[in-house]
């Protein structure tokens, strides 16, 4: 591959950067060795890390004068906790404070996580393999939110308060769509952060980024502005609306937090780009997404009110894939339905071709969660699929999504799968050609 469709690949139509994080650390356990032998992997995407690799990266942040309070109310039918990440702060003058007074006020709500991961070899060896990451403190009772891929396919999350105390925690759940998890330690009092308000945010105000780069070099400050509002960014397959920033972020960053010039968090950092010849392109998630999200998975264990179409879809596109299967076009197959959704009945059917959602066509996963998202469950969509050979048009209401027993991969239900040569394959085998 030359250099110009590196840099094709790099930058896509409406600044749109496609697959690119953070880079990962991942660190091979050795007996009697500790936060040794990082190998730090430039440009990886997100959609690279799965079995016997694991995505981490570091970052802490914090808040030392406010917080966030974990309030709890019955509710009136089944007496069950609710909690309400708050986003009162004890800084209410306005007076702007230097990078130094954010820094000092981050201190201790901000934790190190690491993470140990089960991966196999070329010979199917079992080893340890271990990540690192941060997370900011969101109660005092323990919650905890960072990013889903710092701690995705974790079998053990250890969380480093900066008294140097560590804590395991349990994961309590994640949303591969906003790339945001929630991670709770018992037996502990912790400081929480302060939440800004990110829609109050412009283009040209403070930013200030505090983490851990390269997972050596824990409590760095970078400080710029936010380069741009609502950023449409692909990343593994999810169109996500970001931050953007010219501060400096730095493998270990991710999971980290993006504050104001008041000491609240605005952001939660995600991405960046991974290009050789760009500096400056750090992305972060609007920290009022990030207050939602965490409260759904606090209180029901998924985010409520997403709609769905009700089926797992792959996206064959490539010529070399879509004769690999037999395919005589290229586009978004139906690869499974979901379960108690109303894709079945609508006559969807496994092996469908989708063409357009409400007249939009389609082209890629990211296309059908684009078009899904400024929709509400019980909304009903037209949808236009090829099937063999012929062009037809249901009508589908949109469902729930919710996690299910069998899988927690159905983000829309974008459940795709990838070979090692990064191109999307189908997680079942022979469901295409036949007349369903």
């Amino acid at each position: 591959m030359n250099e110009q469709n590196i840099q094709n690949e790099e930058f896509i139509q409406s600044e749109m950067i496609e697959d690119r994080v953070i880079p990962a650390m991942v660190r091979v356990k050795e007996k009697k060795k500790k936060g040794k032998g990082i190998v730090i992997t430039l440009a990886v995407a997100l959609a690279s890390f799965g079995a016997g690799s694991l995505y981490t990266s570091y970052s802490w942040i914090q808040d030392q004068k406010t917080q966030l309070s974990n309030q709890v109310t019955n509710q009136s039918n089944t007496n069950k906790p609710t909690t309400n990440v708050s986003q009162t702060s004890a800084i209410t003058s306005g007076k702007s404070l230097s990078v130094a007074e954010v820094a000092n006020l981050a201190a201790d709500s901000v934790v190190e996580i690491t993470t140990e991961s089960v991966a196999n070899d070329m010979f199917m060896r079992q080893y340890v393999t271990e990540g690192a990451g941060s997370g900011v403190i969101i109660s005092e009772d323990g919650y905890i939110a960072t990013n889903n891929h710092v701690i995705e396919g974790a079998s053990k999350i250890v969380v480093r308060l900066t008294d140097g105390k560590e804590y395991e925690a349990k994961l309590i759940g994640t949303d591969t769509q906003t790339d945001v998890a929630v991670i709770k330690v018992d037996g502990v009092t912790l400081q929480p952060v302060t939440l800004g308000d990110s829609d109050a945010i412009g283009v040209g105000d403070t930013a200030i980024a505090i983490g851990n780069p390269l997972g050596e070099l824990g409590g760095t400050v970078t400080n710029g502005i936010i380069s741009a509002l609502d950023r449409q960014i692909v990343l593994e397959n999810q169109t996500m609306t970001l931050l953007q920033t010219n501060a400096a972020i730095n493998p270990g960053n991710s999971g980290g937090g993006l504050f104001n010039d008041q000491g609240q968090l605005i952001g939660l950092v995600v991405a960046k780009s991974s290009g050789s010849n760009v500096e400056g392109l750090g992305f972060a998630i609007p920290v009022n997404v990030v207050k939602e999200v965490v409260e759904s998975i606090i209180n029901v264990g998924y985010v409520q009110g997403r709609p769905v179409l009700g089926v797992s879809v792959i996206s064959v596109d490539s010529a070399q894939l879509a004769y690999q299967y037999g395919l005589n076009q290229l586009g978004v197959y139906v690869a499974g339905l979901t379960e108690g959704t109303k894709a079945e009945a609508s006559g969807l059917q496994v092996g469908d071709c989708l063409i357009a959602v409400d007249d939009t066509q389609i082209s890629s996963t990211s296309d059908l969660t684009k078009i899904l998202q400024s929709h509400e469950v019980g909304d009903k969509v037209s949808v236009m699929v090829s099937r063999n050979g012929k062009m037809i048009t249901l009508e589908v209401e949109l469902s729930e999504s919710k996690p299910t027993a069998a899988s927690s991969n159905e983000s829309d239900s974008q459940n795709t799968t990838k070979d090692s040569n990064s191109n999307q394959i189908p997680n079942i085998s022979n469901f295409f050609g036949g007349s369903n």
